[in-house]
This record gives structure tokens, sequence and C-alpha cells, in this order.
């Protein structure tokens, strides 16, 4: 089997912790636009002011009707540009970046950027859920054109891969509320973590220096899914999960007082937007990012869903920290 770097990077619904739902890999359509609707010149003034306002609502909500950026369409694969679509492989188990509604479909604020990212080249964005750890292998097999999961763009994945860069964020821990638990010093326990991420790397660096110090390693408990990590803490599995900063954040705030967080975020990294190494996708995302910012939808985004310490200024490609 081919060997993919650690992949860095939600939380989950708590009433459903003692049978996390398995991950599949249907494909899921997404970000539909609503057929046009056609004014006859009979129609009334009022009609047309409501037509127009139920478009600018949803223009707010999709970005669909968002202007286009000629310079990001340029850079945009031959084959992108004639599909009009651009598939990308999504974990929808990493809330706030990327979850399940009600419905099974992903939403997130990593969504809602990858909607407007895609308006910006004249395309739809395509998702299909799959396991965090199968997505790198199919973006390197042709099955998905790019990621969207929270991955964290280190110098050891650029080697494969290209990442267009958005984002910023940390490794944090969380554990039960009152038994708080030291990252520097968590010898002996067991940590909850998912599988794939470069937490677990950081991980095994811990349990190293835990057994130099003579010390108990550290036992990892690793999950397909981020939010069955976090419901091996609150069913009492692990002493403790880790994560990335803005979910372990989230997790907490959805447990309803039974977490907290330990210590500070450290290991702050880029996450980027991966694609097949050398192609002009990468260019296009970094350029319609940019417009993306240049418009205020960016700040819009992270705002509304409470990650914007994570927010960067500039959109460039394979920003990985050496």
């Amino acid at each position: 089997m081919e060997f993919y770097p650690a992949q860095g990077r939600g939380a989950p619904t708590f009433s459903k912790y003692d049978n996390p739902l398995p991950t599949n890999e249907a494909p899921v359509p997404h970000d539909q636009r609503s057929p046009p609707v056609s004014l006859s010149r009979s129609s009334t003034r009022k009609a047309a002011g409501a037509v127009i306002a139920a478009a600018a609502i949803l223009a707010s909500q999709t970005g669909a009707f968002a202007a286009t950026s000629a310079a990001a369409i340029a850079q945009l694969p031959a084959n992108i540009k004639k599909a009009g679509v651009i598939n990308f492989g999504v974990d929808a188990t990493y809330r706030p970046n990327e979850f399940k509604d009600a419905k099974g479909n992903p939403i997130g604020w990593e969504i809602e950027l990858v909607n407007a990212v895609a308006a910006k080249l004249g395309v739809k964005a395509h998702f299909t859920i799959a396991t965090f750890d199968s997505i790198l292998p199919g973006v390197k097999g042709g099955k998905y054109d790019a990621g969207i999961s929270s991955f964290t763009d280190n110098k050891e994945r650029e080697a494969q891969f290209d990442f267009a860069n958005y984002f910023t964020a940390g490794i944090q821990w969380a554990s039960p509320k009152g038994k708080p638990v030291d990252p520097n010093n968590a010898c002996g326990l067991t940590i909850a973590v998912q599988t794939g991420s470069t937490e677990i790397d950081d991980l095994k660096a811990k349990s190293a220096a835990c057994v130099k110090a003579v010390k108990k390693a550290i036992t990892q408990l690793s999950y397909d899914a981020q939010d069955a990590a976090v419901a091996a803490v609150v069913l009492g599995r692990a002493q403790a999960f880790t994560a990335d900063s803005p979910v372990t954040e989230d997790g907490v705030a959805q447990s309803k007082g039974k977490l907290a967080l330990d210590g500070a975020i450290y290991g702050a990294a880029p996450y980027g937007i991966p694609v097949l190494k050398g192609s002009s996708l990468a260019k296009a995302f970094s350029l319609a990012l940019a417009a993306v910012n240049k418009d205020g939808t960016y700040s819009k985004i992270l705002k509304k869903w409470g990650v914007e310490a994570g927010t960067v200024s500039s959109f460039g490609v394979n920003g990985a920290i050496n």
C-alpha cells in the first residue's frame, strides 16, 4: 500500500454517542441552483421586486450568483472547465469545519468556503463523503479532483500534492470536565484521536518522550471518524482526545458542560486544499480564494462559524512550515 503522510485534520451530536454513525462513500450533490425565473412584461413591479429580493438572499447564502474571477478561471484544467464541476472528497465528521446536516448532506464553514470558491471559478462543487484517510489516495488516483477536510499542509505531503492555503490551526486537547489532562504530561494515559491525522504523529512523539524518561507510553485509541474519538472520551474509554483547535473548541461547546479544554493551542500550521502535484488547479483555487477574500465572503463565513482566529491574509500555494 502506498504511504500517504499523516493528515491533519467535528464534534458529535452527543445524543448519538452510544452508536456513532460510520462514514460512507455515497456521492452527495451540493449547492444545486434553482432553475431560472422568467418574468413576463406583464409582471408587476412588486412581483419583480420579490424575485430580486429572493435572489439576493439565495446569493448571500450560497454564493451562487457571485461574480467570477477571470484570472482564476484561466487556471482551471480543461476537463474541469468542460464538466463544469469540481469533485471533492470530504470526511464530514469534523464539526464545525465539515459535518452532516439532518439529511446527511455535508455542511460547515469549509463547505461554504469551497462553494464560494467554485462560484468564482464559474463551476459547481460536488462532494463525495469518504473516510478521512481515503481522500488523499483518492486524489492521487483521480477519484477526486481535490479534497476538503481540514488537511494540514506540510513539507512531507507537498512531495506528492500541491496545497492551496486558506486557514491556520493548531492542536488542542480536551478531557471530561473536572478531570483535566496535561498534554505535556500524558504518560500512561489513553488518548483518542482520528486515524491518519497529524495528531497521530504528535502523540507518537509525546509517547516516545515518555518512554525515554522511563515512564509509561501513551495508549492511542484511533477512530476513522472524529466524532467517534470524542465519544470515546464522553463514554470514559479515553482520558482525553486531541484534534485541530477549531474542532476541539466546538466539541467542548457542543458537549453541554461534559468536556473542557486542556492546555494551550500549539503546533499552528496552514490548512490547504490538496490537488495532484503540478496541477494548475492549485493556482486556480489560490486566485479564487483571494477573490473570495477581496469581496468579503471569506471573513463573513469564518465569523459566522466562530473560527475567525484562523484567518489568513494571503492565499498562496504550498505554504508549509518547516
